[in-house]
């Protein structure tokens, strides 16, 4: 949240990543209503969003995102988040190995297939 923010905030970057005409996939920086790691509460509270994997999803908005990946723990925000049309699946995040890190971006590409078509 906190980069990705800021980066989105450059005029015009929101609007190009937007109107690429490829998937976006995002995956949750936050994971049982607390991030992952930094400081992503605090600037979501600065800007009135909820430290919620729901929250953040809907902050950036189906304009934006096609997809959101959030925790297993917080497996009842899908139904929220694909609400508000982003498509949403539950998996686990924590890249606590490489075969953690694989599968999460395994997962990533498959919804990203999934919203393409």
């Amino acid at each position: 949240m906190v980069s990705v923010g800021t980066i989105l905030a450059v005029p015009g970057v929101r609007e190009a990543i937007a109107d690429a005409g490829v998937p976006v996939v995002g995956l949750s920086p936050i994971v049982g209503d607390a991030p992952v790691r930094g400081m992503a509460d605090k600037v979501l509270a600065a800007v009135g969003v909820e430290s919620t994997a729901a929250a953040v999803a809907k902050h950036y908005g189906s304009g934006l995102l096609d997809g959101w990946l959030v925790d297993t723990v917080d497996a009842g925000a899908v139904e929220e988040v694909e609400a508000a049309g982003i498509r949403c699946r539950a998996i686990p995040l924590m890249m606590a190995d490489l075969k953690a890190t694989a599968a999460m971006a395994a997962e990533a590409l498959a919804l990203a297939e999934e919203v393409r078509g």
